[in-house]
């Protein structure tokens, strides 16, 4: 059984290479961060192998993420990275990783561009907005996340961010934006803070909203960093401007690889998630099923249904849809408890209210 709203195929896969983070970030939703588990190059290899028997036409994602990937012994990671190079060669395959910055060194970038990674920055903005971030001694990691990212310049390696807008940084659009223009990164994406276990306030809507207007009416004022959402907002628009409402894209199923070889869809958030209604959200274990397996099979998991089920409502309900694709199983479950529910706080703070200020900053414009 399978669900006909989630592809067949996967364009992301999202590798766990170790469990263990440096860091000790106060949002952060992750178990056993401070466990180092590695993951094994047998994993890594079931991972390839299953990448070469779907036989995409186009180029899968490898995505090093969760724990922080360079906390990972380096001759150790390599290995890891090397289960890949037939398909990487072949372009079949294309690197990513997501690093908090702190421990990369000139070893990491020569990796990265020996293997054509592509390389992002979690960091939250200058010293006094990335207060959140600490080591497990409580120690800012701000001054090492910039040295970091100052190594990837000197080795002409480009990068983009990550930032999380948090209830104390969100009323600062324009500080955070001349701070992501001035480090010199390719792009900035906002994951405006969502609820994750954190047990933290939520931000509301309304000023996310504001956020979204200061941040267009920086862009409007001759701004040229790039801005993820903004982004995607106007290659949404573009699209349907080329070709109209054409059928929907399914699902990316995005399977999410722990070290052991465990094996989440959807939603990297729910990796190491323990939750016996959704039977710790397991597909499978790839060192067992191939990917492609527990893609086909994702029917019978109750998580999965759930999202379909949700996908459906929001399709039908909702006049953000058509540029939203649907929240992610992850902000629902961490929101609800539940995937059957359709509209979440991340919909409304990163998708609704980016839309509604885009709207209302065309429309005021445009009258002036």
């Amino acid at each position: 059984m399978r669900n006909v709203a989630i592809s067949t195929t996967f364009h992301t896969l999202v590798m766990q290479p170790t469990s263990l983070c440096n860091l000790d970030c106060s949002y952060c939703y992750l178990p056993d961060r401070k466990r180092q588990a590695l993951m094994s190059t047998a994993v890594a290899d079931a991972c390839a192998v299953s990448v070469r028997r779907q036989a995409s036409v186009h180029p899968v994602d490898v995505v090093w993420h969760g724990g922080e990937p360079t906390t990972t012994p380096f001759e150790h990671f390599r290995a890891l990275v090397e289960s890949f190079e037939p398909l990487r060669s072949s372009s079949l395959v294309k690197h990513g990783i997501q690093s908090n910055g702190t421990l990369i060194d000139s070893r990491w970038c020569d990796l990265f561009k020996h293997y054509d990674f592509d390389v992002g920055i979690s960091v939250d903005g200058p010293p006094w907005a990335n207060r959140d971030r600490v080591n497990w001694r409580g120690t800012e990691s701000f001054t090492q996340a910039r040295r970091g990212m100052e190594r990837l310049q000197s080795a002409g390696i480009d990068f983009t961010v990550i930032c999380v807008v948090t209830p104390a940084t969100i009323g600062h659009a324009e500080e955070l934006v001349d701070f992501f223009g001035a480090i010199g990164c390719a792009s900035v994406g906002f994951n405006i803070e969502e609820e994750e276990g954190a047990g933290r306030p939520a931000v509301q809507e309304s000023a996310a909203y504001e956020f979204w207007r200061a941040v267009l009416r920086h862009r409007e004022a001759g701004g040229d960093l790039r801005v993820r959402e903004l982004d995607r907002l106007n290659d949404f628009l573009a699209a349907r401007v080329g070709a109209g409402d054409g059928p929907r894209r399914p699902f990316d199923p995005i399977p999410t690889v722990a070290y052991d070889g465990d094996t989440v869809l959807l939603s990297p958030e729910l990796l190491g998630i323990k939750d016996a209604k959704y039977a710790d959200f397991l597909a499978g274990n790839v060192l067992r099923t191939p990917l492609s397996q527990m893609i086909a099979e994702s029917g019978r998991l109750a998580y999965v249904r759930e999202f379909e089920e949700a996908l459906g409502k929001c399709a039908t309900g909702c006049d953000y849809f058509a540029f939203c694709g649907g929240a992610q199983a992850g902000n629902r479950y961490f929101e609800h408890g539940s995937l059957t529910i359709a509209e979440t706080a991340y919909c409304r703070n990163t998708r609704q209210s980016l839309v509604r200020a885009a709207a209302d900053h065309i429309t005021e414009r445009n009258s002036t």
